[in-house]
């Protein structure tokens, strides 16, 4: 069930435009993200964290004086490839957010000893984690956590509104890095970003829905030239007449943009369906 509002897209478009901001290395993704979403979602500790999965190790990114300490780290890596969401989001394939209810039973999880010699330890009980890369190797996800009260369905709608833009920036970010590995003579390979759905909000010519579609996929103007046979400047112009339809003046504001207008349509033709 669909629980989102407009107010809810107009908020995640400010959170993106947030990152976006500060989205040139990893680095600034990641203290972006943590700061952009502790305010979307209440959570009493948000993290970016990046899991090794082979050595079940984590390195994690949180707000300033944040609570987790040498000794709560160590508590997690002992149990690092019992935790759920690790499991399922490492090593499953899941790529949508999950909470850890969403996975495990409160009653079987607050006698496991993930909970007893961790959760209990940093005085929290709840877990939604967004992935945002994950290949086998390395998992790296946006974490949020509360003590008293589970994250909701609603709250899990929007941060998975959030998620597929999330990976894109931090692809970004990736590049970024790579290409700085790059000039130093290192080889850094690139995360794959999950194929968002087919955007085509109502005003779009065919080709401007073409464009629309590669450019939620992550494409650059370069890359959206070669795949639809044009060059790059009718990609800018189409790129143009795009946002002036939609209101919008970036890339991923066009996205959310699009996505939230084809999302309230879908929602409107369901409602004079069941009537």
């Amino acid at each position: 069930m669909n629980h989102l509002t407009r107010n809810d897209f107009a908020s995640a478009l400010q959170v993106l435009e947030r990152v976006e901001a500060q989205a040139d290395s990893v680095r600034g993704f990641a203290q972006a993200v943590v700061q952009a979403l502790n305010g979307f979602v209440a959570s009493e500790l948000t993290t970016l964290s990046v899991c090794d999965l082979t050595t079940g190790q984590r390195e994690v990114v949180g707000l300033p004086g944040g609570r987790l300490g040498t000794d709560e780290m160590e508590c997690f890596d002992r149990h690092f490839f019992e935790h759920p969401l690790v499991r399922h989001h490492g090593f499953e394939g899941g790529l949508l957010t999950r909470r850890i209810s969403d996975l495990v039973r409160r009653h079987d999880f607050q006698r496991s000893a993930l909970f007893g010699g961790y959760y209990r330890r940093i005085g929290l009980e709840y877990a939604i984690v967004v992935p945002l890369f994950s290949d086998r190797r390395t998992l790296v996800s946006v974490v949020l956590n509360r003590r008293g009260l589970d994250f909701d369905e609603r709250d899990r709608e929007r941060l998975e509104l959030l998620r597929p833009h999330l990976a894109f920036l931090y692809r970004h970010a990736r590049h970024a890095r790579a290409a700085v590995a790059l000039n130093e003579g290192e080889e850094t390979p690139l995360p794959r970003m999950p194929m968002p759905p087919d955007l085509s909000p109502p005003g779009l010519t065919q080709r401007e829905a073409e464009v629309m579609h590669w450019l939620a996929c992550g494409k650059t103007d370069a890359e959206i030239a070669a795949l639809l046979s044009i060059s790059p400047r009718t990609v800018q112009k189409h790129l143009e007449h795009i946002y002036v339809k939609l209101g919008v003046e970036t890339r991923t504001a066009a996205v959310m943009r699009a996505l939230a207008i084809c999302n309230h349509s879908s929602i409107r033709n369901a409602d004079h369906f069941f009537v």
